[in-house]
């Protein structure tokens, strides 16, 4: 009897997603916020805040791609074409995003095109995850083994309200992020921003949490029937929790609203989990059925179960080495000094 490997495949990839999630959705947050700050030195602040790591954040994104692939190369083949477009423009802002971040600093006369890139990019890039997140959601047709919908079958109300709802939740971690890393002025507008988002995040979840269980079926069971309920309804009272906490610490705290802000993320993530698991293409495939063989899946893991480390390690060490508060004679905006 061969080892079911379904289950470390899936938490990996549960894992790779929610570090993108978290690590990608706080900088994508900062260019969002970028257009609304206060002058030249605000918003080279908030982009030496980033500078050091946003780069290497995307590395989760690579990782949740190609394991996906790989390990469950069915679901691969069915997702991929029903969100091709939303992934199409996720790439180009995140492309844009690049760019315009490197150029931002190097180009005085074009410094104001260069910014307007970096919010552009990073706004649609957002959007187009969150499209994708909510076409997940509601469900993808299916023939047979190949998708069956058309090519703008993303475009429903609920998945644009997604986009929108991931716009905020990025903005609150990146707001919640420059609390943590700012100081003096910047740190109260962002302090400010901040709390205007947790209004914002709190209303999509309520939209969210609502219509999701009123799209699907299997859903508002899983949620709301048979003995399920009373082993779930902590996540929602956890979650109201830990808004009343982010709330109560963004006026006086530094740490705490970015910790918050990403237990609010986590308690989302694990929610989603529960309701469609163990699809993996909701609602026709569940991971057994769209895994590959446990040859492949055994082989692939030895390379993983290298990488992975490694890939938390130097994670890990570049957020320690850049630990606290940014300074606006260090980073991009004084290289940008220096070259003038």
């Amino acid at each position: 009897m061969s080892l079911d490997l379904v289950p470390v495949w899936t938490a990996i990839l549960a894992f790779g997603v929610f570090m993108y999630v978290l690590l990608d959705g706080f900088d994508l947050g900062v260019g969002i916020l970028f257009p609304l700050a206060h002058g030249h030195d605000e918003r080279a602040m908030m982009m030496n805040s980033i500078a050091p790591i946003w780069d290497f954040n995307e590395t989760w994104l690579v990782l949740g791609g190609v394991g996906l692939l790989a390990a469950f190369p069915l679901a691969f083949a069915i997702v991929i074409p029903a969100v091709y477009f939303p992934i199409l423009f996720m790439l180009i802002g995140l492309i844009f995003r690049g760019v315009a971040f490197e150029f931002s600093h190097l180009s005085h006369r074009g410094r104001g095109f260069w910014h307007g890139s970096f919010f552009v990019g990073s706004l649609v890039a957002t959007f187009a995850q969150g499209v994708v997140l909510g076409t997940y959601v509601q469900g993808i047709p299916v023939n047979g083994r190949a998708y069956s919908g058309g090519t703008f079958d993303w475009v429903t109300p609920f998945a644009l309200l997604t986009g929108l709802g991931l716009i905020a939740g990025y903005g609150l971690l990146g707001a919640c992020w420059l609390v943590m890393k700012t100081e003096g002025r910047l740190q109260e507008w962002s302090r400010h921003m901040a709390r205007r988002f947790t209004l914002g995040v709190g209303a999509f979840v309520a939209m969210v949490s609502i219509w999701t269980p009123l799209l699907q079926p299997q859903i508002r069971e899983r949620w709301f029937g048979g003995e399920h309920p009373f082993w779930l309804w902590p996540v929602p009272l956890i979650t109201a929790a830990l808004f009343v906490a982010l709330w109560r610490s963004i006026a006086r705290r530094h740490f705490a609203p970015f910790l918050g802000a990403l237990g609010i993320f986590f308690m989302a993530y694990l929610g989603l989990g529960i309701s469609i698991f163990p699809m993996v293409v909701p609602y026709a495939y569940d991971l057994w059925e769209s895994a590959a063989g446990p040859r492949s899946q055994a082989f692939l893991l030895i390379g993983t179960l290298f990488l992975l480390p490694i890939i938390l390690w130097y994670t890990l060490y570049s957020y320690y080495v850049f630990r606290g508060k940014v300074k606006a004679d260090s980073g991009y905006g004084h290289t940008e000094a220096a070259v003038r």
